[in-house]
């Protein structure tokens, strides 16, 4: 019995190493990732993901796939690192005909081990959204003096640290340094074969094909050290997004995560205000959790944030102190001007929608006047519960009694003292009540029992 066991293992083994080896082969595979639209902290975890997965398994190299119109400076800076860091050759490729790789897009593309374009793309306007506008009728000669007079110390700051970055990427991997910091400060662009002829791309190709062919042969520089590219049998696989960072690109959208915060809070105002719901605090909890962690991921003004919350309390308060609209309209006026500012960025599809914020004050100030209405006509209703309550209801008597006995009332039986005598299921009304007593007198008739 011994030697078959062997051999059953051995095969095992066998066969184990011959699909693992595939996977840890050096060479004979990339990864072909796409960014499409603004890049925000959905696409930096796909790229960080992608890289990681790339580097288990010894790509060859990733081909990043860009039609973008910029993003976030912070999700830009957080890929850019990977790349610098990166043990695998990342290819940036602006791709396909009539794509762009504007604003943020122009940095990942310097900081690319290798920047390619497709005939019929651009590239460029790299500066910080709404932070510069020169003047006009000036000459392109003289705009860094008008922008640098017409500009504030933090927007001048703000300038020259982009344009720093990018200097200092275009030296790193060999590229136009010069047009680079013009892409910054004059929101300069260009078409694929310009940048091909001013030295800002290494290549021009039209489909993965013709870049594979293009890239075999051509060495690289790592943070590790060179490698020389061998794509002439490469099979590049495209790598969709996992779960997680599709889950993120949806809470990640500034709108999805103002709604899951709102609706965080509103069910956990429910869950206080009635005790063991328990679904509304869960889904609340829930949801709230998400969006703290979406808003911590996003570039949030935390006056906003103040705003919003404080203007959330004061509508509360009026729902459980009227003050006959003070209270909800400051709320209101709170609430939305927390909601305009709360996203402190300028990026197109990065603030939160107009129509959503109006929406969601009006339904909230809409559902505050139900409330204070309803709070309204409760004062005005009989007491139906508590000691005023008894004062003035029907009860019977159950047996007969001159001074002392019981009566049903509501249900309860109650001691019952009166100065008339009583019988069994003779009507009375309550006159006063003393502790646990009640003071009745008769109210009709003796009616008999059956």
């Amino acid at each position: 019995m011994k030697w078959p066991l062997k051999r059953w293992a051995l095969t095992a083994l066998l066969l184990y190493g011959a699909a693992a080896a595939p996977a840890g082969e050096n060479g004979n595979r990339g990864y072909l990732l796409d960014i499409s639209g603004g890049i925000g902290p959905a696409t930096a975890d796909y790229f960080d993901r992608a890289m990681d997965r790339a580097e288990q398994q010894q790509a060859e190299l990733v081909v990043l796939r860009m039609d973008t119109p910029g993003g976030l400076d912070t999700s830009m800076r957080v890929i850019i690192k990977r790349i610098i860091s990166a043990r695998v050759p990342v290819v940036g490729y602006v791709a396909p005909g009539g794509a762009r790789a504007a604003s943020a897009g122009t940095y990942i593309l310097y900081a690319s081990h290798v920047a390619v374009m497709a005939p019929g793309t651009n590239l460029g306007a790299a500066t910080p959204v709404n932070l510069i506008e020169l003047p006009k009728g000036r000459d392109s000669e003289h705009a860094g003096a008008t922008e640098t007079d017409s500009t504030d110390a933090k927007e001048r700051k703000v300038i020259n640290d982009a344009a720093a970055y990018i200097r200092g990427l275009a030296r790193l991997r060999g590229r136009n340094a010069t047009w680079a910091e013009q892409a910054v400060r004059e929101a300069a662009s260009l078409s694929a074969r310009e940048a091909l002829e001013q030295d800002v791309i290494d290549l021009l190709a039209g489909d993965i094909d013709e870049l594979k062919r293009k890239l075999d042969g051509r060495r690289v520089e790592l943070a590790m050290g060179g490698k020389t590219l061998n794509t002439q049998n490469l099979s590049i696989e495209q790598l969709e997004p996992d779960w997680q960072s599709r889950l993120l690109s949806i809470i990640s959208n500034p709108n999805v995560a103002y709604i899951l915060m709102l609706l965080g809070i509103y069910g956990l105002i429910y869950e206080f205000a009635n005790p063991g719901a328990v679904v509304p605090g869960t889904a609340g909890a829930i949801a709230l959790l998400l969006a703290l962690y979406a808003f911590h991921v996003l570039p949030v003004n935390y006056a906003g944030m103040a705003l919003l919350l404080f203007g959330l309390a004061l509508m509360v308060a009026e729902a459980f102190v009227p003050s006959f609209g003070a209270l909800g309209i400051g709320g209101v006026a709170a609430f939305v001007f927390g909601s305009l500012i709360l996203i402190d960025t300028d990026q197109p599809g990065y603030g939160i929608s107009l129509p959503l914020i109006l929406t969601l004050a009006l339904t909230t100030a809409f559902l505050l006047v139900i409330l204070v209405g309803m709070a309204l006509k409760s004062r005005k209703r009989p007491v139906v519960s508590g000691r005023e309550e008894l004062l003035g209801a029907e009860g019977v008597v159950l047996y007969d009694f001159n001074d002392r006995g019981e009566i049903r009332i509501h249900g309860e039986v109650w001691s019952a003292h009166t100065d008339q005598p009583l019988h069994r299921n003779q009507s009375v009304r309550v006159t006063r009540r003393d502790g646990l007593t009640l003071w009745v007198t008769p109210k009709g008739k003796r009616e008999d029992s059956s």
